[in-house]
């Protein structure tokens, strides 16, 4: 027997495993451009490191297939180059497995970023990737939680009777969130004076409060009984105190020092009610207010409503959640209705 290239002793007449394809090389002039482009990110658009390094990895790929697709300059992409680098991302090559959708469209963002950059300044003459668009991802469902498991992520936060002000400063936050569909930011920054409570707590909806949402924009939502109940054994029997530590501060809801609430911290009394209601999957402030527009829908309310409730400036975006809802008539018709199985 013959010893192969290592001094081991070959025992089958099988060939060696092939070598790996070595690297294309990458034309400097197209190296210079990436390297401009993400320099522009960097400095004059303050991109975020983690954002930053996605682009540099996507972008890395892309010159690697331009480089064995023989092409040295963004001179030289054309609309075909960048559609075949798509159909390469959502199929894979020898180098790369396939791309998820969201991945994919990742990827041709940062693409169609650089040649726009390009042209705009200059190092090219046109735009190649302007009409080469990224796959559009399937319409995501938001996370609903059921009314039984809000009803056991509240009841996780302790009771309006309970003597600790921060359990019920946590109790009315939650409530006020489900019962409002209030955003997070439009909670913490609500302030006691944009409260309007009726006398009551009957279980009426007469009470309001006023959120201001996106690009400062206000709006007036009723605030629930349970809610109403749950804020105002906060505010009368909870936040005197805590404001004191502060020196007066005007939010709604307020921190153990007196200042008011971060989203951080609204989000780690929320995270805390869900573990100890043992609720399965990611909660966040967000999950509450997709509970809210999907209970809404599921009792009837017409999705103009609910779409003002929530500060939508297009129905357009409060209708995803009516997906939610005809998934729901879908799956009860199915294991109901005698006949829907043939």
């Amino acid at each position: 027997m013959s010893s192969d290239v290592s001094g081991e002793m070959s025992t089958s007449g099988a060939a060696p495993d092939p070598a790996p394809a070595a690297e294309p090389q990458v034309a400097p002039e197209l190296r210079a451009a990436v390297r401009a482009y993400l320099d522009h990110l960097l400095v004059e658009r303050a991109l975020a490191g983690n954002t930053l390094s996605s682009y540099r990895r996507d972008l890395g790929r892309y010159q690697q297939w331009l480089a064995a697709a023989g092409v040295g300059a963004l001179e030289a992409v054309g609309t075909g180059h960048v559609a075949q680098f798509l159909a390469t991302l959502r199929g894979g090559d020898e180098r790369h497995p396939p791309l998820s959708v969201s991945s994919a469209a990742r990827t041709v963002s940062a693409v169609r970023g650089l040649h726009r950059f390009a042209a705009a300044e200059g190092l090219t003459t046109g735009d190649p990737a302007h009409d080469v668009h990224p796959p559009t991802p399937g319409k995501r469902l938001p996370k609903a939680l059921s009314v039984y498991e809000v009803e056991q992520l509240l009841a996780a936060t302790g009771s309006d009777s309970d003597p600790d002000p921060l359990v019920l400063r946590d109790r009315a936050l939650l409530e006020f969130l489900y019962g409002t569909g209030a955003r997070i930011s439009e909670a913490v920054g609500a302030a006691v004076d944009d409260l309007d409570l009726a006398d009551g707590t009957d279980g009426t909806a007469d009470s309001t409060v006023r959120l201001s949402g996106k690009g400062g924009k206000t709006r007036l939502v009723p605030v629930g009984g349970y809610a109403c109940r749950a804020v105002s054994a906060y505010l009368t029997r909870a936040r005197p105190a805590l404001a004191r530590a502060g020196g007066g501060h005007g939010a709604l809801f307020l921190n153990a020092r007196g200042g008011a609430l971060s989203r951080q911290s609204a989000w780690s009394i929320l995270r805390r009610a869900a573990q100890r209601a043992q609720l399965d999957g990611s909660v966040s402030p967000h999950t509450l207010r997709h509970s809210f527009a999907t209970h809404l829908l599921d009792g009837g309310a017409d999705v103009r409503v609910v779409q003002e409730l929530l500060g939508h400036a297009s129905v357009t975006t409060t209708q995803v959640y009516t997906l939610v809802t005809v998934d729901k008539l879908r799956e009860v018709y199915t294991t109901t209705h005698p006949r829907a199985r043939a």
